[in-house]
Parts: C-alpha cells; structure tokens; sequence
C-alpha cells in the first residue's frame, strides 16, 4: 500500500505548473506564449526560431530562463514579470484537493521554476490559500531551475527540511532525479507513467493519491 511507504514523511512539496492544477487548465500555454514572444522581442528572432530556441533551451538547460541566461545572460527578473503576466481566470478552485493537502501531516511546500510572486498567484486561483508553510520559486534557487541538485539543495537547506523524510510531488519526470538521490519518497503526477529507477509512484490524480496515504 502506498500509504506504508510515507509514513516517515514530515516534509511534503509540491511543485506548481501541471501538478497543482490540471494541464487541461492549459494555464502553461499562456506562458510558452508569453516566453516566445519574450525571446523574439529581446533577441530579434521570428516565432519560429523563437519557438525552437525556448524548446532548445528548455531541454538542454532546464528552463528556457536558464537558457536566456547562460547564453545571452539577460536579466532574469524583467523576464520573470513579463511571462508570467497571464489570465489566471482559467483556474477553478478544487476544495476536494485542498482538503487532501491541507490534512497531510507536517510540512507542506510549493517550490516551482516560476516565480515565488507567480505562485502564489496560482495558489489563491485554485483555493489552497493558507495551507501551504512555504511557497519557493527559482529566486529562491539563485535562478538556477530544477532539475539541477544544486537548485534542490539551495531550497531545501533554507527551508530547512529534511530530504530523507520528505516526498516530492511532480509532473516532470527529470525533476525527480534529483530528490531521488537526496534520499526522497518521488510521485510523478501525469496523465501517462515513466518507468525509471528514481520514480517511486505514479498518479493521474493527485487528490485520490493523497487520500489513500490517510487510510
């Protein structure tokens, strides 16, 4: 039963974009929109190189942000304000997965490669106000993005937990290498299962996840 393995759990974090919400919300799209025409404005480009750029970047550095900065080093900040300026309106509130989260025991966290001011922006429009301890975004890794360890371990030292009593909740499979291998309980939360050695467990819903972890 999954609920054995987490019992040691004090620690619980969630990352944000298509784990907390839906991708059927298709929130993320507004963004991509948002990085390409930001790539195309500061560099130049059409929409077509603009668009393989953000994906090139994307894979290779882990955030098109990261890629932005280590290869045309721009300002993270400007970029930040300026992609994440999008209609949250799309969200709904899910009282059922507010509930689930809010009766885990311990800790409960939100750290994503968007911005911490983003976040919590997504966190009122789904209704989870006030049930998360801390919210981290990539300004509190020094921009470095997820999947790098250094970026986990930057957050965690300053929040303090504890990896080998904490899970991690993602909807990215390489982002949960690293939490792996500091010793943490991994989830992939997606619609399809990824087999690898760092992924324990496997949910298309989240809220149904977590209610089996209380029985």
């Amino acid at each position: 039963m999954p609920a054995e393995k987490f019992r040691h759990i004090e620690t619980w974090v969630f990352d944000l974009d298509n784990t907390l919400y839906p991708p059927q919300m298709r929130l993320f799209d507004q963004i991509e929109a948002r990085m390409t025409g930001y790539v195309m404005q500061t560099l130049g480009v059409n929409q077509p190189e603009a668009n393989r750029l953000r994906k090139e970047y994307w894979a290779k550095y882990g955030t098109t942000l990261a890629g932005l900065m280590a290869v045309h080093d721009i300002d993270p900040l400007p970029y930040l304000v300026t992609v994440h300026d999008i209609d949250f309106s799309v969200l709904a509130p899910d009282p059922d997965l507010r509930g689930q989260i809010a009766a885990l025991p311990g800790r409960r966290i939100v750290y994503t490669n968007g911005s911490a001011d983003y976040a919590q922006r997504v966190i009122e429009g789904r209704g989870f106000s006030g049930i998360f301890d801390a919210v981290y975004g990539v300004e509190d890794a020094g921009f470095r993005p997820k999947p790098e360890a250094a970026a986990f371990e930057q957050v965690f030292a300053r929040d303090g937990l504890a990896p080998d009593r904490a899970a991690m909740f993602e909807d990215d499979p390489r982002n949960l290498a690293a939490p792996h291998a500091m010793g943490m309980r991994t989830v992939l939360v997606a619609p399809h299962p990824h087999e690898a050695a760092h992924i324990h467990h496997h949910t298309d819903d989240l809220s149904g996840f977590l209610a089996k972890l209380r029985l």
